[in-house]
C-alpha cells in the first residue's frame, strides 16, 4: 500500500475522508488536498485504472487493522493432539482410568491419539489389541467421534478420537 509521495501514478481517483468521490485529479493536487486536511493520501486500489486513493489518517488505519488481526488471533483456538498409550494386556480398570483422561482431553476440545504398543511376543495378539481399541472407542462414543479407525503401523496400533 503506497502512501503520499510513494504513489507513482500521474493521475488518481480520489475519495475524501467522508467517502465522497472527488474525481480523477493529478497526484500532486491530491497530495496537496490531503495535506490541507492534515491527513495522508493512501493508495487503496493500485491495480485500477486510474489507481484509487483515499484521504485518511494512515496511522489510525494501521492501528485499527492491527487490532482486528489481534481479535481474530484471540478467537482462534489451536487444537492439540494428546496421546494415551495402552498395551494389549491393559486391565479393564486401567482402561476406565485412561477413558477418564480421554474424556478430559476431549472436553478441552483436543484430539486424542490412542496408541496401543506391542512388545516382544505380544505382536501375535493383534486381534486382542484391536479389541481393546474398539472397546475404548465404544465407551467413548457418547463424547467423542472416531476420526481414524485403528490401524497397524509396525509394532504399534493407533486410533484417533476427536470431539463431537
Amino acid at each position: 500500500m503506497n502512501i503520499n509521495s510513494e504513489i507513482k501514478a500521474s493521475e488518481v481517483r480520489v475519495i475524501d475522508p467522508d467517502g465522497n468521490q472527488l474525481g480523477v485529479i493529478p497526484t500532486h493536487s491530491a497530495l496537496s488536498e490531503a495535506e490541507n486536511v492534515g491527513l495522508d493520501l493512501v493508495e487503496v486500489s493500485p491495480n485500477a485504472t486510474p489507481p484509487v486513493c483515499k484521504i485518511m489518517d494512515y496511522g489510525r488505519y494501521r492501528y485499527q487493522q492491527d487490532k482486528k488481526q489481534q481479535e481474530a488471533r484471540k478467537k482462534q483456538s489451536a487444537i492439540q493432539v494428546k496421546e494415551i498409550k495402552v498395551r494389549p494386556k491393559t486391565d479393564s480398570h486401567d482402561l476406565e482410568i485412561k477413558l477418564g483422561h480421554i474424556k478430559k482431553f476431549i472436553d478441552k476440545k483436543n484430539k486424542v491419539k490412542v496408541t496401543l504398543m506391542f512388545r516382544g511376543r505380544e505382536i501375535t495378539m493383534t486381534e486382542r489389541g484391536k479389541a481393546v481399541l474398539e472397546q475404548i472407542a465404544e465407551q467413548a462414543t457418547e463424547f467423542a467421534t472416531i476420526e481414524q479407525p485403528p490401524k497397524m503401523e509396525g509394532r504399534t496400533m493407533t486410533m484417533l478420537l476427536g470431539p463431537k
